[in-house]
């Protein structure tokens, strides 16, 4: 007995919806296969990812070249496809970002100049999006904002948490620890 496989559309245990996805055909364009690889952008469309590489352009910085330099003007916002840099702001040194981060959007979106010196530990590749390209993209990637707020709060959630543990870890190592004013002033 010979198998119709034109009749498997009409079984009754053929169910369109569990279908096998077909894959989707990876990218040539180098700029989307390095957002697919960037979780601010998981889950976006290809449409949204093509988008997004239209706006942005491949960067390569060799390492210990000062990325942005704090109290210029901030010109675009970048995200490390590859390699790791240092952040150095006005309180000292802070985290080092990694491959997925991004920097350089907060002078972008209040026009204040760079609140920090980034600079490439390693080797960079970096995907770049201008001023202008910025905020068309934020226009047309909504989710992108959103995500981008989540990542900026959590950041200035450890900023302060880092900024109040500060003068516990000195207490720690000198041995003193400091008293508000109200609770009598300084004890050791």
């Amino acid at each position: 007995m010979e198998f119709d496989r034109r009749s498997v559309d009409r079984l009754p245990f053929h169910d369109p919806d569990e279908a096998e996805p077909i894959p989707e055909t990876p990218s040539r364009d180098p700029r989307i296969q390095h957002l697919q690889r960037v979780p601010l952008f998981s889950g976006f469309t290809d449409a949204e990812l093509r988008r997004v590489a239209e706006l942005s352009q491949i960067v390569e910085v060799p390492a210990g070249t000062v990325v942005t330099q704090m109290g210029e003007p901030g010109e675009s916002f970048v995200i490390i496809i590859d390699g790791t840099v240092a952040v150095r702001t006005p309180i000292g040194p802070g985290s080092q970002l990694q491959p997925g981060e991004f920097f350089g959007e907060m002078s972008l979106l209040d026009g204040e100049p760079r609140s920090a010196t980034i600079v490439a530990v390693t080797d960079l590749r970096l995907l770049s999006v201008d001023r202008a390209h910025f905020w068309r993209l934020l226009e047309e990637t909504p989710e992108l904002i959103r995500r981008m707020l989540t990542v900026l709060s959590r950041r200035v959630r450890r900023r302060a948490d880092d900024q109040r543990d500060r003068p516990r870890r000195a207490a720690h190592v000198t041995g003193r620890t400091r008293r508000p004013p109200w609770r009598g002033g300084e004890s050791s």
